[in-house]
C-alpha cells in the first residue's frame, strides 16, 4: 500500500512536468505570431526576431486602421536594428484601432497583431499660495490645535492616576485568589 501510493505521486510528479514542458516549448502568443506590439501613449513600436537582412534592409512594418485593407495603404515604416532583433515604431497616432503588418525584406510575413492607442489624458497641476499658520500644528503639546489651561491638564492626569490605580487594585485582588474566575 506504502508503495503504490509512492509510486501513483510519482507518476502524477512525472505527467505533470512532461505536460510543462510541452506548455513551455509552446511559448507565448507573441513567438507564435512572430511579432510583439506596444503603445506608449501615442506612440506604437513593433518589435520582431523573424526577419533577415537582405541587401542592407531588414524590412518593412505597415499601421493599418480599419478603413484601410492592405499593406501599402498605411503608414510604412523601414524595419532596423540587429539580426537579434529589428524594430520599427509611429508617431503622433490618434486614438482607435490599428493593426500592424511585418513583412519582411525577403517576402515573408513576420506577423500581424491589433493594437488600440487609448487618448492620453495628461493631469494638469496647478499651484496656489496660502498663508500657513503661525504656530504650526502644535504636535505633543496636548493638543492640535488649541492650547489647554492647567485646569484641563490637571484633570487629565487626575483621570490617568485613578486608571492606574484601579488597574493595580484589580490586579493584586486577582492575584491573591487565583482560584477564582
Amino acid at each position: 500500500m506504502r508503495n503504490s501510493s509512492l509510486f501513483l505521486r510519482s507518476g502524477l510528479t512525472v505527467a505533470a512536468a512532461s505536460a510543462l514542458s510541452f506548455l513551455v516549448a509552446a511559448g507565448p502568443a507573441e513567438a507564435q505570431s512572430g511579432i510583439s506590439v506596444s503603445t506608449t501613449g501615442t506612440t506604437v513600436s513593433v518589435t520582431t526576431r523573424a526577419c533577415t537582412n537582405v541587401n542592407g534592409s531588414w524590412g518593412t512594418a505597415s499601421l493599418l486602421n480599419s478603413r484601410q485593407a492592405n499593406f501599402s495603404q498605411g503608414r510604412q515604416v523601414s524595419l532596423s536594428g540587429t539580426s537579434a532583433l529589428q524594430s520599427a515604431a509611429w508617431s503622433n497616432v490618434s486614438a482607435g484601432t490599428y493593426t500592424v503588418i511585418v513583412i519582411c525584406s525577403d517576402g515573408t510575413t513576420a506577423g500581424t497583431q491589433s493594437v488600440i492607442v487609448s487618448p492620453s489624458v495628461r493631469p494638469t497641476i496647478s499651484a496656489t499660495a496660502t498663508a500657513s499658520p503661525s504656530r504650526g500644528v502644535m504636535g505633543g503639546v496636548g493638543g492640535g490645535s488649541q492650547d489647554y489651561g492647567t485646569l484641563t491638564l490637571v484633570g487629565g492626569g487626575v483621570l490617568v492616576g485613578a486608571a492606574v490605580a484601579g488597574t493595580a487594585w484589580y490586579m493584586r485582588r486577582r492575584t491573591s485568589k487565583p482560584y477564582r474566575l
